[in-house]
Formats: structure tokens, sequence, C-alpha cells
């Protein structure tokens, strides 16, 4: 044990993450030049393509010391965005240090702040890294002053790297050495193993990632899950390098895999604890907790024939990403579908881009909703997430919503464009402070339900790119909810109703109106789409008709004939409008998604 060292390397989006991972696998030779690739730790497409990790791999690296002895660092990876927390600090509880990786042209940034406070709560012992030294913007200078500021770390034992050129990784290997320490635990005692991740192969089952923190596990031996009580058999156990390699037994301060034939990956749920049945642990390790949706959408296939395709893709994807909730859903406009529940807003467009590319298929989604609380006038307390289930407001004693706490940290030439921002979307700010002399860290209390939408592109437009947000749930607070309708030639259309604060009810029904009305094919006849708040119309934007021109026969002759003829066209476009129905292109589903207040 005193040979294994167990850490991960925790950063903002895009300071390096993965390209230092794929570095430290380069320098211990476990890849083959011919066979290696960058980013090489990051499976899917959309992970290469955003530049994000999206789910966490583990990777076991042999090293040789300086001092001449062999080394098992074990790097456990995390995913960088704020959506996947939990798994982040899951896999940080499997650690004990972590390389706290920092941009030297960007520096601190508000997930640099957030993962380190996540590494202290676990303990872990952190190594400041500051990343991209070889950029001609780099200011290593400025960013020590950081970190020693607003990091309270010890800037001089910061390593200076370049990821991409693979400058200073030897010294990187030296120090995870010498300055993080080896695992605890007893190899002799009863099994206490942490899973930090899984994931489901088609011929073998559910993979389970997991730590071991006492005793030992091999092969044949029968486990208990605690969470849920489960009982299966280990087929095989073994360590990651970039491939599964099987080994006898794995004992405490070893990270590995094992598959005992486990049919889903629900089942193993991430932060749950390993025991064997037989010989059991006294309690399970703290911290687990079920993975909780935060945002909800339907989810349609644009040809209701694909009904059946989506519910086995989504099924599919399930085995392999445990956190998506969903139950069957109808409308009237789009027909059958899926009402699902994701971890964020990133969580959401990733299940949307796998389910297009993996599976094939076409979807429409719904605008993103957040999960309400509404207290009934005969004391009921209900829980609702989609605009359909909303009861009549005559019953309504009052309605809750999601708050969050949104830590920004932004150069303070943008301090007046945030606050307005914030000020908008009904924040209120709670406090900032200067973390050096021109960059600043704001906090504000914010409704979910007002960040879900554009919050982030809008942040990043008005802060040219500097402005960092990270967040966390904080509780539930009374709001004035109302129901916004969209009506298409006085027809409601369910898939676009939408739950809203009453002050933002005209701008959005506006906005959408606005959307819907260019998207609408125009019709022989008038078409009004309309904004509605129960019975009242809030917004109204006509799709004018085409006109026919029944005068062109008419060369000369008396008016009385020309009068006659457009009564008659009058009279044909009122029956039209009666018995006429409007066909609602995919486009108009996908404009009101795309809302945008300004």
């Amino acid at each position: 044990m005193q040979n294994i060292r167990n850490f991960s390397i925790i950063a903002h989006i895009d300071h390096g993450k993965s390209t230092l991972s794929d570095r430290l696998i380069q320098a211990t030779h476990i890849v083959s030049d011919r066979d290696f690739q960058d980013q090489i730790l990051d499976s899917m497409d959309i992970e290469r393509e955003r530049g994000i990790t999206i789910k966490s791999q583990t990777v076991c690296l042999p090293y040789k010391a300086q001092n001449g002895k062999p080394y098992i660092l074990n790097l456990i990876d995390t995913p960088g965005h704020v959506d996947f927390t939990y798994e982040v600090s899951r896999a940080l509880a499997a650690c004990e240090g972590a390389l706290l990786l920092i941009d030297a042209s960007q520096g601190v940034e508000a997930q640099t702040l957030a993962n380190l406070y996540l590494a202290m709560e676990h303990n872990l012992e952190i190594i400041p890294v500051i990343n991209k030294i070889d950029l001609p913007s780099a200011d290593i200078e400025r960013v020590k002053q950081q970190i020693g500021a607003d990091l309270g770390l010890d800037p001089e034992g910061a390593l200076l790297v370049s990821a991409k050129e693979g400058i200073g990784i030897d010294r990187l290997f030296e120090a995870i050495v010498e300055r993080l320490p080896p695992p605890s635990g007893d190899p002799e005692a009863a099994l206490k193993a942490l899973i930090f991740d899984s994931h489901y192969d088609p011929y073998r089952g559910t993979v389970v990632y997991f730590r071991v923190m006492d005793g030992r596990l091999r092969a044949g031996d029968v486990v208990r899950f605690m969470s849920n009580g489960a009982v299966h058999k280990v087929e095989e156990v073994g360590i990651f390098q970039l491939r599964q390699i099987p080994a006898p037994e794995l004992s405490a301060g070893q990270v590995g895999y094992l598959t005992a034939g486990i049919k889903t990956v629900s089942d193993t749920r991430s932060g749950d604890t390993i025991t064997l049945a037989g010989r059991p642990c006294a309690a399970p390790l703290p911290g687990f907790k079920e993975a909780k949706p935060v945002v909800f959408s339907s989810i349609y296939p644009v040809a209701s024939d694909d009904y059946e395709e989506l519910a086995i893709a989504l099924e599919k994807l399930k085995l392999n990403d445990a956190a998506i909730v969903y139950e069957k859903d109808t409308s009237v406009a789009l027909g059958f579908g899926f009402r699902c529940g994701f971890l964020g807003l990133l969580h959401l467009e990733v299940v949307q881009e796998r389910l297009e590319r993996e599976y094939g298929l076409s979807l429409i989604l719904t605008a993103p909703s957040v999960r309400y609380r509404i207290r009934m006038r005969d004391g009921d307390e209900i829980t609702i997430d989609n605009p359909a289930l909303y009861p009549d407001p005559t019953r309504i004693e009052n309605t809750l919503e999601p708050f969050i706490r949104a830590t920004i940290i932004v150069p303070d030439r943008y301090m007046g464009a945030v606050m307005k921002l914030c000020l908008e979307r009904r924040g209120t700010n709670t406090n900032y402070q200067y973390l050096t002399s021109d960059r600043l860290e704001m906090v504000f209390e914010l409704p979910l339900a007002e960040v879900i939408y554009d919050f982030y592109d809008r942040l990043k437009s008005i802060t040219q790119g500097y402005g960092s947000f990270d967040y966390d749930l904080l509780d539930y607070r009374e709001t004035d909810l109302v129901k916004l309708d969209i009506l298409i030639n006085g027809e409601r259309v369910d898939a676009l109703s939408q739950l809203v604060h009453r002050d933002g009810a005209v701008p959005r029904a506006r906005v959408a109106c606005e959307k819907i009305k260019e998207e609408i094919p125009r019709q022989m006849f008038k078409i009004a789409v309309q904004g509605a708040i129960g019975g009242t119309i809030i917004a109204r934007e006509t799709v004018s008709p085409l006109r026919k021109d029944v005068l062109a026969k008419c060369y000369g002759g008396d008016v009385t004939r020309k009068r006659k003829l457009l009564e008659k066209q009058k009279k044909g476009k009122k029956r039209m409008k009666m018995v006429g129905k409007v066909m609602i292109p995919q486009s108009a589903f996908l404009a009101v998604l795309k809302t945008d207040t300004d």
C-alpha cells in the first residue's frame, strides 16, 4: 500500500485536464504510439467534439520513481461540468490527493473554486498545477498570486507544466509520489468498497468501478450492495490500463473493476458500498445519495411511427446513464412521447445528441421546466414538472419554486452588465468580493427556472467569454406562477405551454408568438397566434392570409360585378376558416425552445 497513489485531476472546463491525462498515460508507456489518440480517456464522440468530459474514466499508471521504487498511480478522471457534481464528489471520495489544474492565461475560475472546496471536504492533499505555460498570453506570476489569495494554497508549491508540449511532466510524477499520501485501510478487515462509477457492456453486463477501502475481493466472492441489498456472485475483478486487465484479487487501497452479470446500471448506484454477503462490514461508507433530476422536458419523435424506436433507445441509454428518469407522456399536438428528468441543461443536451446520433432518431423537445411544489386550498401538496398537470388556479393556495446559489467570477469591468442580467432574472445579490484588484466574485440567489433557459449563453456573451459560473441548489421559495398557453387559431397547443413567473409572462408570450408566426406557413385565411393566461389574451401575432386575385378575369365593366366577386371570396374565406386546420411545422416547436427575452 505504501507504493500506491490514488489521485484525481480537477479543473474548470477547458483548462487542459484531458490533455494532461494524455501526457501522463504516454509517459508511462501503457499504450503504444500507434494506438494512441488525443483525449484517449474520452470515449464518446460528443466529449471529443465539445472538449468536455461527461463520463469519468479510470486508468492505472505504473511508474518507476527516481529513488528506484516502482509505484502504482491510479488516476480517477472526473467530469468537469457543474451538472455532474455528485459524480465528481464520489470520484474524489475514492482518492487521497488531487491535482488542481489552473490555466496560466485564464487564472482561477468559478469551478476551480467549487472543485477546490469539494476536494477540501474530502480532506484531500492538493497540488496546484499551472498549465499552458507555453502560451504567449500566460501570466504565471498573476496566477501564483491568485493561488495564494483566492485559494489559500502555497503558490511556491505550484508546479509549472505544459500538457500540450509535455513540459514539466517528470516533475509532476515525482510530486505525486512525494507529496500525496498513500492509501490507508486494513486488508484483513471486512470488505468495504466504494462504487464511484459503472458502465454497461452488452456482453458482460454492468462493469462496476470501485475503490477498496478495507478488506479484499476475489473472483467467486458473493457481494452485497448496501443501498438496495442486491446480492451477486463476482465473476471477475481487475484493474484498468485503458483496457480491463483481470487480477487474482484487489485489496485495501486499490482501484479496479468487477463484473457479476448485473443486468442494469441503475442497480449499481454511484456512492454505494460493496461488502461481502457472508462477512458484511458494520456500516456503509458515508455520502451516498440518490441522483435527483433537476430539469424536466418531454421528448417526442418527429415521426409518430418512431415511438417504439424511441422507447427502445431510451431503455438502452438508461443502461449506460443511470441518471436519466423517464415516464410515458402524450400530447394532442405531438402524439406519444416521454417525460424525462435530467441533472441539468448540459445533461439534457448530451442525452438528446446521443439519442439522435447513436440511434438515428429525429426528436422534438418541449421547453425545459423545473419541479414546482403547489399547496392546495384543501391542505394537499403536489409536485409538478409538466405544464399539462397544472391544477385549476382557484384551488391553489400558493406555489414554491427551487432556488440556487450562483457564484459568478468576472473581471470587474463587467460588474454592471452581470448585475443587470441577474436582476432581470429575479436574482438577489447576497454579496460580492474582490479576489484580486480587477477580478470579482459575485454571489446571487436565483430561481432555477430563470437559469435553465439561456442564462449561461447570455452570461458568456455579456462578459465576452470571461465570466465563469457555478451553482448549487438551495431550497424552495414562494413564487407567483402562471401557466402560459399558446393558442393557434383559437386552439390550445399543449406542447407549447410553459409554467412561468407572472412578471415574465408577457415578454415570454410575445417572443413565443413572434417566433411561431415566422414558422407557420401562410394559408388562404388569417391565422391568429395568441399567448394566454387562463382566459386572458396577453400577446398576439397574426399570420396574414394569401390572397387569390379573383378580379384578374374582370377587364373593365361595372364595379358591382367586382364587388360581387370580392364578397363571394370573403364568404369562402370565412367558411374555410371554420373548417380549416393549421398544420404546425416541427420548426415552430424548436423555435419556442430558443426563446431569448432580448
